[in-house]
C-alpha cells in the first residue's frame, strides 16, 4: 500500500473509530456529521469521500463489528471445531461471539439497535476492511462439509440469527427471562432443531 493510499485509510479508519465513539455514548440520532468530522480532526468534504451520510457510515460500521467478532471467534477456537459435526461447529461461534458481546455490551447495544438483515447480509459477504472476514465463505464451506445438504440455508441463518440476537439482548442486559448461562441450553437446542428442520436426509 503506497503512502497515499495509506493516508486515506487511516483517515477512513479515524472516522469510523470517532463515529463508533459518539454512537455508544451520545447516541445516533444526537451525533451530527460535523461531531465526527471535528473530533477525527478531518474536513467535512473528506467525509463525503468516504460515506454517503451518517447512515451510511453506520452501517459500515455495523458490517465491520459483526465481521471483527466472527474473526475473533474462528482465531480463538481455531482448529479445535474442525472435525465437529455442522452444528456443534456453528454453536460454538456463536457461543463465542455471545461470550464476547456479553464482554462488550456498548457493541451489543449498537450492533443490536441498528442490525436489520439487509446490514448483516452485506456484512457477512462484503467486507468493509481488508482485516474483515467474509463469513458467508465460511458457513457455506461449513455447509459443503456436513454429510447432509441442507434446505434454503439462508433463511435457516436468518432465523438462528434472529433467535440469538433477540433472547441474548435482553438476557445480557437485563436478565430477562433469565441469565444468559441459564438461557444458553434452552437457546443452543433450539438452534439445533432449526438445523434439523432444513437438513436433507440421507435417503435408506
Amino acid at each position: 500500500m503506497g503512502k497515499v493510499d495509506l493516508n486515506k485509510k487511516l483517515k477512513e479508519n479515524s472516522l469510523l473509530k470517532t463515529a463508533f465513539d459518539f454512537f455508544t455514548t451520545k447516541g445516533f440520532s444526537k451525533t451530527s456529521i460535523t461531531d465526527i468530522v471535528n473530533k477525527a480532526g478531518v474536513a467535512k468534504g473528506t467525509f463525503y469521500l468516504y460515506f454517503k451520510d451518517k447512515y451510511d457510515i453506520r452501517n459500515k460500521l455495523v458490517s465491520h463489528k459483526s465481521s471483527q467478532l466472527f474473526k475473533t471467534a474462528l482465531r480463538e477456537l481455531g482448529d479445535t471445531i474442525n472435525d465437529l459435526p455442522f452444528e456443534e461447529r456453528l454453536i460454538r461461534i456463536i457461543d463465542n461471539i455471545i461470550n464476547q458481546l456479553n464482554n462488550n455490551q456498548s457493541l451489543l447495544t449498537f450492533i443490536s439497535k441498528n442490525l436489520s438483515w439487509g446490514i448483516f447480509k452485506n456484512a457477512i459477504t462484503t467486507p468493509v476492511s481488508e482485516d474483515d472476514i467474509n463469513f458467508s465463505e465460511v458457513y457455506y464451506q461449513m455447509l459443503s462439509e456436513a454429510p447432509n445438504g441442507f434446505r434454503d440455508p439462508e433463511i435457516m441463518l436468518f432465523m438462528i440469527i434472529e433467535l440469538v440476537s433477540s433472547t441474548c439482548y435482553s438476557a445480557i442486559l437485563y436478565k430477562e427471562p433469565c441469565s444468559l448461562v441459564e438461557l444458553k441450553p434452552y437457546l443452543y437446542n433450539s438452534i439445533r432443531l432449526i438445523i434439523s428442520q432444513h437438513e436433507k436426509k440421507a435417503k435408506n
